[in-house]
C-alpha cells in the first residue's frame, strides 16, 4: 500500500490491519517530508523560534534547555504521556494506528525527518507493534497518551509484539528485526519548554508554538537546541480516534448490508409481503438508504420474477400488512446506511488530514500554532454512527421475537419441536434483548461531555477515544444480535419444508447449514451464534448474495411477489 497522506480510506486503513500489507511512501510524499524538515532546520539556525504560553494563570518561566540535557528531556516528554491504563490494543488495532500515523506524517506538515519516518514504516512491515492501552485520551490536544505509548515502543522502550515473539521487550524485537530505535538528532529534539509556576509547582506544558509574528531573536551560549521531533510528529494528533472508528465503520456497513439480507429471510419465514417495499412507495421519499434497502429486499424475495414456493403458498392469505419491523425495514435500515455513509465520508477527511500542532507551512516557509488536534470530527461522527447502527439490532431483537412467539409466527414456539421437553430458541432471544438494552447505555454520546485538563490549556476537549471505542462496541453487539436473527431465520425456514424460498434466500440458508445445522433437539446456542457471526463478520452472507442484488431485474419483476396475492386486491 503506498502512502501519500491523500488517498487512504477507512476500508484500506481496516484492510491493512490483517498484516498481510507493507507499506511504502510515495516519492513526492518523501520530498515533502524533507522540505518540512529542512525548513525547521533553517528556522533553527536563524533562531527565529517564539514559544507560547496561554494559561491564563500568570506568571510564567521560560526555561531553555542545553543541549546536553535534550535526550534525558525528550525521554521524560514521552515517559509522562505514557499514562494510558486498561488492556493494550490488539495487534490489528495498532497496525491501523501506526499505518494512519505514518500516513497523515506523508503529507509534510510535521517536521519529522525521513528516517524516523522510515522507521515507523519499517515497523510497521514487520508488525514490531507497541503497547498502547486502550483508554486515557480526551480527544485533544489528540489523542496524547496512546500516541506516546506508540512512540515509547519505538524508542525501544517498554513492551512491543511481534508474530515471533508476542509480547516481549521492545528494544529486543527492534533489535530482532533489524530496526534500530529512534534516536533523535541533535535538531530533531526539544527547542523549548514552558514552565508555568502555578503555586510554586512546575509544569511541563506541550504549548510548542513557532509563530512568526511573535517571532524574537533568541541567544544562546551553545549550539541553539531543536524543535522536539517527539512531540510534534509522533504525539500529536488524532489517530487512535479514527483508527479505532474506521474499523467501526466498516463493520457496521457490512453488518447493515447483511442486516438487510437477514431481514428478508425472516420476512419470507414469517410469510410476510414484499408489497410494502413497492419502488413508487419509495421513491415518493426518495432518501438514498430506503430506496437501496428497498431495492435489495425486492431483488432478493423475487429473483427471478417468479414468487417463491413458500410465497405461493400463502397467496391467498387474509393478512393486509405486516407489523413495523418487517413494513418499515427500508425506512428504520435506511438511515442506518445513509449514518455510515455520512461517517464514512467524514473519517476519510480525518485520515488524510494533518493533525500536528504547530503546522509546518512549507509554501510560506512558517510555522503556525493552530487546533487541528481537536477531535471533535470524528467523535461527533461516531456517536452518531453508535446511534444510527444500533437501531438495526433494535428491529432485529422484535424481529426474533417475532419468530420465536407462535402468536406472531404460527411457528412452533421457539422455533423448536417437542416444546416444553425442549427450550429451542429462548434464552438465544433474551441473550440478543441483553445486547440491544446494552447498545441503548452505549449509545449516550460521549462528545456532549468535556472536561478541562492540562491547568486549563486544554479547557475543551472531544472524548472522541471513547466515542470510538463505545461505537466499535455497538457495532460488535449488532452483528451477534444479527446473528441470532439469521439463525432463528433459518430454523423457521426448516419448518416450510419441503417448500423452497428465492434462490438467493436458499443460498444464504445453505451457507449457515454448512456451519450449524438444523436444530432437532437442545444443544449449546453459544456455539452456533459465534459460527454465524464469523459469517457475518466475514462478510460471508453478503457475498452469497451480492450477484443476486446486482443482476439486472426483468421490467415488471419488482412490483409484486405475487400479482394475483390478497395484498393485491386490498
Amino acid at each position: 500500500v503506498i502512502l501519500d497522506g491523500n488517498s487512504l480510506n477507512t476500508e484500506t486503513l481496516l484492510m491493512m490491519s490483517s498484516g498481510n500489507y507493507n507499506i511504502e511512501i510515495a516519492s513526492y510524499a518523501e520530498v515533502k517530508v524533507k522540505k518540512a524538515r529542512k525548513l525547521l532546520d533553517d528556522i533553527i539556525v536563524e533562531n527565529k523560534v517564539v514559544y507560547g504560553v496561554s494559561t491564563g494563570f500568570g506568571n510564567f518561566a521560560n526555561v531553555v534547555i542545553s543541549h546536553d540535557n535534550l535526550e534525558m528531556l525528550q525521554t521524560n516528554l514521552i515517559e509522562s504521556h505514557c499514562a494510558g491504563v486498561g488492556p493494550p490494543l490488539s495487534p490489528e488495532k495498532t497496525r491501523m494506528l501506526l499505518a494512519l500515523r505514518i500516513n497523515v506524517l506523508c503529507k509534510g506538515f510535521s517536521g519529522i525527518s525521513l528516517e524516523s519516518l522510515t522507521t515507523l514504516v519499517d515497523a510497521f512491515n514487520a508488525s514490531c507493534l507497541p503497547w498502547i492501552p486502550e483508554q486515557g485520551t480526551v480527544g485533544a490536544s489528540g489523542d496524547l497518551a496512546p500516541l506516546a505509548h506508540m512512540a515509547l515502543g519505538m524508542m525501544g522502550k517498554g513492551k512491543m509484539w511481534s508474530p515471533r515473539s508476542g509480547w516481549a521487550d521492545a528494544r529486543i524485537i527492534l533489535e530482532a528485526n533489524s530496526i534500530r530505535p529512534l534516536k533523535l538528532k541533535a535538531k530533531e529534539g526539544l527547542f523549548i519548554v514552558v514552565v508555568n509556576l502555578i503555586n510554586k509547582i512546575g509544569l511541563l506544558f506541550t504549548g510548542l508554538r513557532f509563530e512568526r509574528q511573535w517571532a524574537q531573536s533568541l541567544l544562546f551560549a551553545h549550539n541553539p537546541a531543536c524543535i522536539n521531533e517527539i512531540r510534534l510528529a509522533l504525539i500529536n494528533g488524532t489517530q487512535f480516534i479514527a483508527a479505532i472508528g474506521s474499523e467501526a465503520v466498516e463493520r457496521a456497513r457490512y453488518i447493515a448490508l447483511q442486516a438487510d439480507v437477514v431481514a428478508a429471510l425472516t420476512l419470507e419465514a414469517l410469510q410476510g409481503t414484499s408489497r410494502a417495499f413497492d419502488a413508487a412507495i419509495h421513491g415518493a421519499r426518495p432518501h438514498k438508504g430506503q430506496q437501496a434497502v428497498a431495492q435489495r429486499i425486492r431483488r432478493l424475495l423475487q429473483y427471478g420474477g417468479t414468487p417463491s414456493e413458500i410465497t405461493e403458498n400463502h397467496k391467498n392469505c387474509p393478512r393486509v400488512q405486516d407489523a413495523y419491523t418487517l413494513r418499515c425495514c427500508a425506512q428504520v435500515h435506511g438511515i442506518a446506511h445513509d449514518t455510515i455513509d455520512f461517517v464514512t465520508n467524514i473519517l476519510n477527511v480525518e485520515l488524510n488530514s494533518a493533525t500536528d500542532n504547530p503546522m509546518v507551512l512549507i509554501d510560506r516557509g512558517e510555522t503556525i500554532s493552530g487546533g487541528n488536534f481537536h477531535g471533535e470530527y470524528p467523535a461527533k461522527a461516531l456517536d452518531y454512527l453508535a446511534i444510527g447502527v444500533h437501531e438495526i439490532a433494535g428491529m432485529s431483537e422484535r424481529r426474533i421475537e417475532r419468530l420465536c412467539n407462535p402468536a406472531y409466527s404460527n411457528l412452533p414456539a421457539f422455533l423448536v419441536k417437542d416444546g416444553g421437553f425442549n427450550s429451542g430458541f429462548m434464552i438465544p432471544h433474551c441473550t440478543a434483548a441483553s445486547l440491544v438494552s446494552e447498545n441503548k447505555c452505549l449509545c449516550h454520546p460521549s462528545s456532549v461531555d468535556s472536561l478541562s485538563t492540562s491547568a486549563g490549556q486544554e479547557d475543551h476537549v472531544s472524548m472522541g477515544g471513547w466515542a470510538a471505542r463505545k461505537a466499535l462496541k455497538v457495532v460488535s453487539h449488532v452483528e451477534y444480535v444479527v446473528a441470532i436473527e439469521l439463525l432463528c431465520a433459518c430454523q423457521a425456514i426448516e419448518f416450510h419444508r419441503p417448500l423452497k424460498s428465492t434462490e438467493s434466500l436458499e443460498a444464504v440458508h445453505s451457507l449457515v447449514r454448512t456451519v450449524v445445522p438444523s436444530y432437532e433437539k437442545d444443544r449449546v446456542h453459544s456455539t452456533d451464534i459465534e459460527a454465524v457471526t464469523r459469517l457475518l463478520r466475514t462478510k460471508q452472507v453478503w457475498k452469497c448474495v451480492e450477484k443476486f442484488i446486482n443482476q439486472p431485474i426483468t421490467p415488471g419483476i419488482e412490483m409484486s411477489r405475487s400479482p394475483t396475492s390478497s395484498y393485491m386486491q386490498s
